[in-house]
């Protein structure tokens, strides 16, 4: 039942086809198709797709980039429906993104927040040039479970290492994982400053994240 049309959905991802992914979101609710169902059994398994071929190289940045836009373009149509019907996906975790301040460069970090969205969490995107206090204050606001902090300059990666002393002083280290990523990040910079996790790209980030929340359930 509605097979064709939950692998079309998947295929405009893969595609990074923008206005045929919103087409065929519009088309599904037309149809009967729950947006849930939309979401989890057509557009989600294209995005886990290009986030596998990206982490083997078989894809490259700007197709993440134009799957990413198709992903966003169906779920312009999905999530309001989604809310309208007061349904929720399950929440795999709540995620503060945003780049350090000084830094707007922000197309990894978008990266990682549309593929962590595909893969079940509540991501909340800060933006770019974020002041530490902000993503602290942010953590605590909205209990989150993970902050990332990204920086694509050199100048800006101490940035990461004032949210982790910005979150200490909140008192929420302990509960709080932070990971770090960017150009010019390594995994010896993020132990430097006491990071939980160093994501190399978008695919590689998602991994991580799903593995922190994982050591977060065990040891609650």
């Amino acid at each position: 039942m509605h097979e064709d049309a939950l692998q079309a959905m998947r295929q405009s991802i893969i595609d990074g086809a923008p206005e045929t992914a919103l087409s065929l979101a519009q088309n599904a609710l037309r149809e009967g198709i729950a947006p849930l169902d939309a979401i989890n059994q057509g557009f989600v398994p294209g995005m886990h797709h290009v986030g596998e071929q990206f982490g083997l190289h078989a894809m490259f940045l700007p197709d993440m980039m134009a799957s990413a836009e198709a992903m966003r373009a169906a779920m312009q149509v999905l999530e309001p429906e989604l809310k309208r019907l007061g349904a929720e996906r399950p929440n795999a975790g709540t995620v503060i993104l945003g780049t350090a301040k000084g830094d707007i460069h922000e197309i990894g970090k978008t990266l990682v927040g549309t593929l962590l969205t595909a893969h079940g969490f509540k991501v909340h995107d800060l933006g770019g040039d974020v002041p530490s206090e902000v993503f602290a204050a942010k953590a605590r606001e909205l209990q989150a479970d993970i902050v990332g902090v990204s920086a694509l300059l050199t100048t800006t990666m101490r940035g990461q290492k004032t949210v982790i002393e910005a979150i200490e002083r909140e008192g929420l280290r302990q509960r709080v994982k932070v990971i770090v990523g960017g150009a010019p990040v390594t995994r010896r910079w993020a132990e430097e400053i006491g990071a939980d996790g160093y994501g190399k790209d978008a695919a590689g980030a998602v991994a991580l994240v799903q593995s922190l929340m994982q050591t977060n359930i065990r040891a609650e």
